[in-house]
């Protein structure tokens, strides 16, 4: 028997899980489709969020305790420390302006700054529509097929040092996942891609990016490790924070951005 079908309790979080997408899907969506002021927005409070969350993480790293874990020092309620600095450094944490380990602030901005960009850039090209919905839904099946897969199936861990969830099962999972929509969008757009080398080419770039996405996964958990936290956040039910919700995307992005680049085209048709 499939340990998803022994072990109810592996889909504990499913229902949470999937509200909160059903929320968030569509308004991400929409703010896709509409472009120009309503995209640049959601990516700009994305952005904010996800520094706000930074800050806090390094909070937790200098032992300061954080808005994170009120258990620790931090502030019971998570906007209790914020405060218009005097000085115009902006919205930031009281004890950050203090002295937070300086090399980590900046490492917060080369974490995100290139997917804030690609985000943006991909979106402002002619066929930016097509080329943002293809990185998200190549994220998002990956995460789903990573997570049916690894909670059905089980199996040897694919880095147990790193995050002690995820299964080889989940990867490939993900990847299947990301193939399926990569052949939906081929039977969409299938002229609009190329020949039939492109098409296997484009094909190859979606796995691929299936593969950059749980790298960044990997990543994010082994930062929340290095810095001692479960969840890299509160803001979204079942997934934590920005961070965690956002892992797949914060590497895919620059990746999706990196060859539409290299091609002076859009990933999909021309741009």
């Amino acid at each position: 028997m499939a340990p998803g079908l022994a072990d109810p309790s592996r889909w504990r979080d499913l229902r949470r899980r999937s509200l909160t997408a059903f929320v968030l899907a569509p308004v991400v969506l929409v703010c896709l489709w509409w472009g120009g002021i309503a995209w640049e927005v959601l990516v700009g409070v994305v952005a904010v969020g996800l520094g706000y969350e930074w800050v806090q993480l390094c909070n937790r790293a200098e032992g300061q305790g954080s808005a994170l874990d009120p258990q620790k020092g931090g502030a019971r309620r998570p906007f209790e420390t914020l405060h218009l600095s005097s000085a115009g450094p902006g919205l930031l944490p009281r004890r950050v302006q203090g002295g937070a380990r300086p090399f980590l602030l900046p490492l917060g901005i080369l974490y995100v700054a290139p997917a804030v960009i690609a985000l943006l850039w991909l979106r402002a090209k002619p066929a930016g529509v097509i080329d943002m919905l293809l990185v998200l839904l190549i994220v998002w099946a990956t995460d789903i097929g990573a997570y049916l897969a690894g909670r059905w199936f089980g199996g040897p861990k694919l880095a147990p040092s790193i995050s002690p969830g995820k299964t080889w099962s989940g990867a490939v999972g993900g990847v299947v996942g990301a193939g399926l929509v990569s052949a939906g969008m081929i039977a969409w757009l299938g002229h609009a891609i190329g020949g039939t080398m492109v098409i296997l080419l484009f094909l190859l770039f979606c796995l691929l990016l299936s593969v950059v996405a749980q790298a960044g996964d990997l990543m994010e958990s082994a930062l929340k490790r290095k810095f001692g936290v479960k969840d890299s956040g509160w803001l979204i039910p079942g997934h934590g924070g920005l961070f965690d919700r956002l892992d797949g995307v914060l590497a895919a992005a620059p990746a999706g951005a990196a060859l539409a680049l290299a091609l002076g085209r859009g990933v999909v048709g021309s741009g």
